[in-house]
Formats: structure tokens, sequence, C-alpha cells
């Protein structure tokens, strides 16, 4: 009898924790846009990007350095692979250098920074 009488009280208590639950975020959707692969650091530091700068982007990945995408709206974006943990893009951003690409990916924002999860990436027609 206790038991009979228990089990509306336990479904009451985990229907309150599940509609207490916060609402899941929508599955985030994969966009394609055009970029240029740049060094990170001298695009930030210098303003310094384009072919003239190919061996050093090259030089500073090859030595650890991150490689961001510049992207045509403007914005810059940190790329990462997927999984947990993220893969490293240098060795395949690499082979880009201050050239234009189009990456297809899920992108992130928080605290104005911007990211892109690489699903996709080849050498831009344009």
């Amino acid at each position: 009898m206790k038991r009979e009488a228990l089990m509306p009280v336990l479904a009451a208590a985990i229907a309150g924790v599940i509609a207490a639950q916060p609402a899941q975020a929508q599955e985030a959707e994969s966009k394609t846009m055009t970029a240029e692969v740049v060094d990170m650091t001298c695009y930030l530091n210098m303003g310094v990007k384009g072919e003239a700068h190919k061996e050093c982007a090259v030089m500073c990945a090859n030595a650890g350095l991150q490689l961001g995408l510049l992207g045509s709206d403007g914005q810059l974006y940190l790329p990462s692979g997927q999984g947990m943990p993220a893969a490293d893009m240098n060795p395949e951003l690499v082979k880009f250098a201050e050239e234009k690409v189009e990456v297809t990916g899920v992108v992130h924002e928080r605290s104005g920074a911007r990211s892109i999860v690489v699903e996709k990436i080849a050498k831009s027609g344009y």
C-alpha cells in the first residue's frame, strides 16, 4: 500500500525536476563563409596580412602561434576542430596561410570573441 501511495508523489517530484531544468539550447546551425587565413599575432599586433606576409605566417604557425580566420564580414574568428578536446586547426590551416578559403562550421560568440568549429575548409575560388 505504501509503495502505491508513493508512486504519484515520486512522479510529481520527477516532473518538477524536469520542468525546472533550463531549456536546451537549439542545435547550432552550420554556416559557410569566405575568410582569409591570417597569423593572429601579426594581424592583431601590427595589422599585417596578405600574400607579402605568407612566409612569416607559415613560420609563426609552425612555431605554434595561432592562425585565425578573417571573415569577409570583417570579423576575426578563432578556428577549432571538432571533439573534446578540440583538434588543433593549425596543421590544416597552414597550407592556406594568407589565402582566401571557404569555411563551413558552427559559429559561437562570447564576450565579443568569435570562434568557428570547422567542419570543412577549402581554397576559395574568389
